[in-house]
Order: C-alpha cells, then sequence, then structure tokens
C-alpha cells in the first residue's frame, strides 16, 4: 500500500513539474525578443521567478541509472578517451568494464559498489580516479523494481555468488576493492575462493569503509538497525512493486524509503543546501548551482533492493554480526577468513566516519588470522567523513596513492 501512496503521490505531481519545464525557457529575454533596457530591468524578477520554476522541476526521486559519464580522464595535461562496455550480464546486475585508451597492460581491478539505495555511479569519482592506471571493472546493480519475478530472488549468498563469477571472468591476478557496504561480501568471496584453492582469487583486497563489525564504535545506522527486531523491518518497510513496472510482485525494500532515512540523519544540511540552490539560481551563480545539482541529481537516484538481500543485510550484517562473530555461511558451509593465506589485505577508514566508524574495518585484520604481516596495511585518514573515504579531493590525493601502492607492489 505505501509504495502505490509513494506512486500516487508522484504522479499526481509530475504534471506541475512538466508545466515547470514548459515554462522555463519563457524566462529568457530573447523569448520575447525584449530590448536591452527591458532585458536589464525585468532580469531579478525573471531570476526569481525561472529560479522558482527550477526548484519545482526538482521535485523529483528518480528511479533510472544515470550515467556514467566517464567519456575520458586528464593524464599528463591532456584527455585521454575511457571506453564502456558490459562484459557480464546478470540479471541482477552486470560487470561494467571502464578502460583508457593507450593503457596496456594495467592492474585489473573488481570495484564492488554497494546495494544499499543508490545505484554504482555513485562511485563515479572512485572510478575516473582508478582508471587513469588501471583496467577497471565495477558491478553495476539494477534497481529490483525492474527486474521480473521469473529471475528468482536475489540474497546476501546470490551477492556473493556474482562477485566470484566476476573475478573468475576477470582470470588470475585480479585485485578487488569494494567500497562501504559490500566490504562483508567481499571478504566472505575471497575467503571462499581462497578455501577452494580458485586461481582467479584476487592478489590484493582493499576494504573501504565497510562494517566488517558492527559491534566496533557504533553509529547512529548501526543503532538503528538494532533496536528492532526483523519481524519489524520485516512488517513496515518491505513492500509489494506496484503492477505497472516490470517487476510487479517482487518485495523489496524500496530505494524512497532509504532515501529518507539518509535525509532524515541530517534534514538541516539538505534543508540548507536547496536554499542555498534557489539563491544561487536567483543570483546566476551558475558553477556553484551546478555543483548542487550535479550531487542532488545522484542522491535522488535511487533503487529498490529485494527484500531478501535487504533483510539478510540487517540480520546477518547489523543484528548478528555473523561474519566477526565466525558464524557466517556461504551456500550452508561456515566462511573462514583464517582460509586467506596470499591475498594482501588493506583496510580504509575515515576519521569522521558516522556511518562505518573507527575500528568496523579494521576488523578484517584479526579475522584474517593466516595473512602474514607485510600482507597487511591498514589506513585512517584524516579528515573525512564516509563519503570522502572514495570520492573527493582527499580521496584522489592521498587514499587513492595508498590504494594503488597495494595494488601495484602486489601486481
Amino acid at each position: 500500500m505505501l509504495y502505490r501512496t509513494y506512486q500516487l503521490q508522484d504522479d499526481l505531481v509530475a504534471p506541475w513539474r512538466r508545466l515547470a519545464r514548459v515554462s522555463l525557457p519563457l524566462m529568457q529575454p530573447q523569448t520575447w525578443g525584449l530590448p536591452a533596457s527591458a532585458c536589464a530591468a525585468t532580469a531579478p524578477l525573471r531570476r526569481s521567478v525561472s529560479a522558482s520554476l527550477e526548484m519545482v522541476t526538482r521535485m523529483e526521486i528518480s528511479h533510472t541509472r544515470p550515467d556514467y559519464g566517464i567519456t575520458s580522464v586528464p593524464v599528463g595535461g591532456d584527455d585521454v578517451p575511457v571506453t564502456q562496455e558490459s562484459v557480464l550480464d546478470l540479471p541482477f546486475g552486470q560487470i561494467l568494464r571502464f578502460r583508457r585508451e593507450g593503457l596496456v597492460g594495467a592492474p585489473r581491478v573488481l570495484l564492488v559498489a554497494p546495494l544499499s539505495g543508490h545505484f554504482s555511479t555513485l562511485l563515479r569519482g572512485t572510478i575516473e580516479t582508478l582508471v587513469t592506471e588501471h583496467d577497471v571493472y565495477v558491478t553495476d546493480w539494477r534497481n529490483a523494481r525492474d527486474i521480473p519475478l521469473s529471475a528468482g530472488m536475489f540474497g546476501v549468498d546470490d551477492y556473493i555468488s556474482y562477485l566470484i563469477q566476476a573475478l573468475e571472468m576477470l582470470g588470475p591476478g585480479a585485485h578487488l576493492v569494494a567500497v562501504c557496504q559490500p566490504c562483508v561480501q567481499s571478504l566472505a568471496a575471497v575467503a571462499v575462493m581462497s578455501e577452494a584453492k580458485n586461481p582467479a582469487t584476487p592478489v590484493s583486497m582493499t576494504l573501504m569503509a565497510g562494517p566488517i563489525d558492527v559491534r566496533e564504535n557504533p553509529t547512529t545506522v548501526n543503532e538503528l538497525a538494532t533496536t528492532r527486531d526483523l519481524e519489524w523491518f520485516r512488517r513496515n518497510v518491505i513492500h509489494t512493486v506496484p503492477g505497472r513496472f516490470a517487476g510487479a510482485g517482487r518485495r523489496v525494500y524500496p530505494g524512497f524509503l532509504q532515501l529518507l532515512a539518509f535525509v532524515s540523519m541530517n534534514p538541516n544540511r539538505h534543508i540548507d543546501q536547496h536554499k542555498l540552490l534557489y539563491r544561487s539560481l536567483v543570483a546566476g551563480d551558475v558553477d556553484e548551482a551546478e555543483d548542487i545539482k550535479e550531487f542532488y541529481d545522484e542522491y535522488f537516484a535511487v533503487l529498490d533492493m529485494t527484500a531478501e538481500f535487504y533483510l539478510e543485510t540487517i540480520d546477518r550484517v547489523f543484528q548478528r554480526a555473523e561474519l566477526a562473530t565466525g558464524e557466517f555461511t556461504y551456500q550452508g558451509r561456515r566462511v573462514d577468513p583464517g582460509a586467506i593465506r596470499r591475498t594482501a589485505l588493506l583496510t580504509v577508514e575515515g576519521e569522521r566516519d558516522d556511518i562505518c566508524s573507527i575500528g568496523q574495518t579494521q576488523a578484517a585484520h584479526t579475522l584474517c588470522s593466516s595473512l602474514r604481516p607485510h600482507l597487511k596495511r591498514h589506513h585512517l585518514q584524516p579528515n573525512v567523513g564516509h563519503y570522502g573515504v572514495f570520492n573527493g579531493r582527499r580521496w584522489r590525493n592521498e587514499i587513492y596513492p595508498v590504494v594503488n601502492n597495494v595494488i601495484l607492489s602486489n601486481d
């Protein structure tokens, strides 16, 4: 019922958004052929009305993946073309390959994106940095509401299976970099492959800001997941995809609920940013307005997660911390991180991360008990929050060099 109510509300607002988009060009002086004096006299009013119309057009949550938009990267003062292709197509996601022109024999890196309500394009900045020196493969997850029931279910074990398939496609000698939530599944996949002596086991594994052991310095996010029992989540946040979509009848955790949860963690910041956007549009500050719009275009693009994946994540990762307690299983067998003996481990944490706090990712070092000291490294980045661990200036200038060093030294 909630999903249908949300969709009805969005349908009711849609005509107003369309009207605002149609009206925007009317605010341009060239539309009316006004003389210069009239343009100058009406400029403040036109900018104010135009800004209001644009704010109306932005009253929307998108359920379609934005374009990655990575067509080139700067290398040595030149813009070098980047190609993008799908190399493995599976029902709930695909593996996309990003390759810089002229890069031969570069390390192959599987970048594992979170499946947590946003599309994998959230890692656009991570990809842009990695692709300058690496052959990059990315887990590109699909919106569950667009996947027919005939595709079956998708849970935590399925996620791990997808990672193993991707690594086997890359072949021996590849590297794995996981961001946020999938650090748990990535560590499990490498442990399973190591125990099976799979030749495609990655030679290095970088885990960035992930909930390996949420019992360490619990955050507000951790507490929200543990203050209610699993049945409460099943009753209150799991809903059925309406009949108008390809995934009709599928039980999901809707992306719009996850977005509301994120926004509710710091509502004043988002309100202030939209006030700033309006003022920037009125003032004609194009650069500042574009920066804000670009961020929220990505932030308001959401995907639904399958009910089984969401509930298993709440239960196994956040409530029972199965990996940290030695109870994590894959296809009915216990996962033993101690089986990892040859895959170098780097963990990265942000000092100001309020989603995955200090110590939660570093816990992987204790679990990987068979790794020799020279194959382990931890990096704590000062003055960054969760997003800054894998995007932005500090990621490019301070964190990436550490990640790159681990990859190159084990390639």
